[in-house]
């Protein structure tokens, strides 16, 4: 059964969703909220494995919002779904700790399929996001301002080098993570249990200083950390 916990404004919206999680099989909508500050309050003994995230809320904005809920669970999974597809709002949710970034006019089959991706390790995204966060990997995004979030500047770290700190089996994992593989697709190619790649994930995201996927990709790809 994979938990599910919803932040939502729009009642049709978060209604819907809360029925799409509800009737299908293997998902639980556990609660749903209209809000971040409420949701905080409840999260850590709700303790659902997956958190669908809006982004613009009334009060504390989403991007606060996966900040803080990853303060007080930092393995939550946290899955934004939102109708605003700016580059800054992307990356500002990915640094801020999402595992995942998809429209709210993703199919409702698609997005259980996200849910169900994001609880195995994986960062699903919609097309379109996806290839903007590839040319910014790549260096292709030429027309995004500086902000806040997730910067070019950000991705140089002081100290020893990755190479120097991962052992031999966590530099596997994530050059299969960069590859594009989940955390089942990583288990099962390694012939280990996922528990066990998400353990060794959780010391390459305290060995590199980083709290998502994405930043660990962005380290592994900019540092040469793996071959």
């Amino acid at each position: 059964m994979i938990k599910v916990v919803v932040v939502e404004d729009n009642d049709t919206i978060r209604e819907g969703l809360k029925i799409l999680i509800d009737g299908t099989e293997r998902y639980s909508c556990l609660a749903s909220f209209s809000d971040c500050k409420t949701m905080l309050k409840d999260i850590k003994e709700l303790n659902p494995d997956v958190l669908l995230m809006d982004l613009m809320l009334p009060g504390m904005n989403g991007i606060e919002g996966i900040k803080k809920a990853k303060s007080i669970l930092p393995e939550l999974t946290i899955l934004v779904l939102t109708v605003y597809e700016e580059n800054d709002l992307i990356f500002d949710a990915l640094c801020a700790g999402a595992c995942g970034y998809l429209v709210k006019k993703t199919p409702p089959s698609k997005l259980l399929e996200a849910i169900e991706d994001a609880y195995s390790g994986g960062a699903p995204m919609s097309s379109n996001i996806a290839m903007k966060v590839i040319n910014f990997f790549s260096g292709k995004d030429i027309r995004r301002k500086p902000y806040s979030g997730f910067t070019r500047q950000k991705l140089k770290y002081t100290g020893s080098s990755g190479t120097e700190i991962l052992t031999k089996r966590e530099k596997e994992i994530l050059s299969k993570l960069v590859e594009g593989s989940n955390f089942k697709a990583i288990a099962d190619s390694l012939f280990i249990s996922v528990e066990t790649v998400r353990f060794h994930f959780r010391n390459i995201y305290k060995k590199l200083h980083v709290h998502s996927q994405s930043e660990a990709v962005a380290r592994a790809l900019n540092e040469k950390i793996i071959d």
